[in-house]
């Protein structure tokens, strides 16, 4: 397989491994409309840090659990003075540091920066993505070669699914070639786990809702039909959904389906089908039916006949002319076919720009179109999953995710990372707005909390930094010990009790600026019966033969720390 090599690979390969843990100091919660101090414990979050720390930081809770990746990285076009700031132990890339990247004939080393911004953040993703998790990543034609390279080393060659071009209707400023599309890279964390990406038929929400109205109203059928043909006229919808033009007694729509047999070098079956009115022999299409008679016969019922207003007939799944003349068609109901399988060329009507300025008076770049982002993360066919966004820019992905719950009672979480100041100012705002509602738009509801990064866990020396909180120490022990989150409740146990996860019960016996023990004196302040204990202290006076014959596990503070 090709590989890449770039100024500073070697260095950034195993850099992820070397960034510091911090802990995630929250700053407030939005529930309701309205800032509250405490969390909201949504799962929602806003992030501002730097990505690559933040990425870190939600190791512990949210490794291998994240079901869907969409980042929208710098394009490195040369224009958007974005700076290289990882701290990497390398004379050359130490240089970067701080300078803006520039254009390509004034950075000879524009590609190797950006190569080496992506490379561990990247490494963090693929470890925080669950195994039946998916990468949507926007780019341009000036990383798209590279960032393919990078993806198969990094994720597998065997894991790409598609390279999605996004049609953006409007051209950018080019010199020679009005350039309309940029493009979204589409991994998997695992293909066998069996991935299906789905596209929901254009105008489908529109539909519903003037389906909705009709059947509210008591429209009769006939001139609603009219009103729905109206509808695909004035949007000019595809005929995809034009076919679907019919309406049955409870306003559902369906269209008819030709049974003629498709293939024009051969021949289908031939049999007799007879009309459910005049009893007489119907037209056979000329190269027979398409489907067997078995088939045919298991979707025709005579017994379940209704005549229409325009004096045709539907028996079952079959409709028929108001005589034998003419050839019958199957039926298909519009809401078994509303989705298809996600196409590779997305075409979106709007600019991010246009909507975002309905959300923030600030400026912002580049905005991502919320319509492009939705359809996105509707084609993984879940609703229930967590969306992460470590270049979250002026929340478009957050937006997507409270709308597409709006539209289907779903249950999504977000989480968006952002390092400029405009976090709070754009960010937040724009979610915040969402919610609650703007201009003529109704708010979508929903919550999140937002967060800041903090201090490192630990220090150079790889002692815990006593800077920290030691609920952030607490929290951070239990999720690496039971990968479950850590909950302060009352206990009758010692200060020191974390709590009990698979009848193991759990000690952290830390003091700021003192040496721990575990010894017998500590055990007799130990109050929660369990199959065996886990005690983290700075040292240990039992014996070997004591502690396995009491199932106890001593582990040596910071030592035995993991380290994610």
């Amino acid at each position: 397989m090709p590989t890449l090599h770039w100024i500073g690979k070697d260095k950034v390969i195993n850099h992820h491994m070397d960034v510091p843990f911090k802990v995630l100091e929250h700053s407030y919660g939005f529930n309701n409309g309205k800032q509250i101090e405490e969390e909201t414990n949504s799962g929602n979050k806003i992030i501002h840090g730097d990505n690559l720390e933040a990425l870190k930081a939600l190791l512990p809770e949210y490794e291998g659990k994240i079901k869907c990746i969409y980042i929208d990285p710098p394009y490195n076009t040369g224009n958007e003075g974005w700076v290289y700031n990882d701290s990497v132990n390398d004379p050359k890339i130490k240089n970067w540091l701080g300078q803006v990247v520039g254009k390509e004939a004034e950075d000879l080393t524009r590609h190797d920066k950006w190569l080496c911004m992506m490379y561990p953040r990247l490494k963090l993703l693929h470890k925080l993505l669950s195994n039946d998790g998916v990468i949507f990543i926007s780019i341009d034609e000036n990383e798209i070669s590279n960032l393919r390279l990078l993806m198969d080393e990094i994720f597998g060659a065997g894991n790409f699914i598609e390279q999605l071009v996004w049609n953006k209707r409007v051209p950018k400023n080019d010199k020679f070639i009005g350039n309309i599309h940029e493009y979204v890279l589409l991994f998997v964390k695992q293909k066998n786990v069996g991935h299906k990406f789905t596209q929901r038929k254009e105008g489908i929400p529109e539909i519903n809702d003037l389906l909705s109205n009709l059947k509210r109203k008591k429209i009769p059928i006939p001139k609603a039909e009219v009103e729905i043909k109206n509808l695909y006229k004035k949007n000019a919808y595809d005929r995809g959904i034009t076919l679907y033009n019919s309406l049955d007694e409870n306003y559902k729509l369906w269209g008819k389906i030709n049974v003629s047999w498709p293939n024009g070098q051969t021949f289908g079956p031939r049999y007799d089908v007879l009309h459910p009115k005049t009893k007489k022999r119907c037209k056979v299409p000329e190269r027979g039916w398409r489907w067997t008679k078995d088939t045919f016969e298991s979707l025709l019922d005579y017994n379940n006949t209704k005549e229409l207003h325009d004096g045709s007939f539907v028996c079952g799944r079959i409709w028929f002319a108001k005589d034998e003349n003419t050839q019958p068609s199957s039926i298909k109901y519009l809401e078994d076919v509303s989705d298809f399988l996600l196409r590779s060329i997305i075409s979106t009507k709007s600019e991010g720009g246009v909507s975002l300025k309905e959300l923030t008076e600030e400026r912002f770049d580049y905005p991502k179109p919320i319509e492009l982002i939705e359809i996105l993360l509707s084609s993984i066919n879940t609703d229930n999953a967590t969306i992460l966004d470590s270049f979250a820019g002026s929340g478009t992905t957050a937006h997507a995710v409270l709308n597409i719950n709006k539209l289907d009672n779903g249950n999504r979480k977000f989480i968006c990372i952002e390092m400029e100041n405009y976090a709070e100012t754009i960010t937040a705002e724009r979610v915040k707005r969402v919610i609650k509602g703007y201009g003529t738009t109704e708010g979508t509801n929903g919550s999140f909390d937002y967060y800041e990064l903090g201090q490192s866990l630990f220090i150079e020396d790889g002692m815990l930094n006593e800077l920290v909180d030691i609920e952030k120490m607490r929290q951070y022990i239990y999720y690496t010990e039971t990968k479950t989150p850590f909950t302060n409740t009352k206990h009758n146990d010692n200060n020191h009790f974390l709590g009990k996860c698979d009848d193991t019960g759990y000690y952290f016996n830390y003091e700021k600026n003192e040496i721990t023990t575990l010894d017998h004196t500590f055990l007799a302040t130990m109050k929660t019966k369990s199959e065996q204990y886990v005690v983290y202290a700075d040292n240990c006076l039992l014996t070997k033969e004591f502690m396995t014959k009491h199932k106890i596990i001593f582990k040596k503070i910071p030592r035995d720390i993991t380290r994610f």
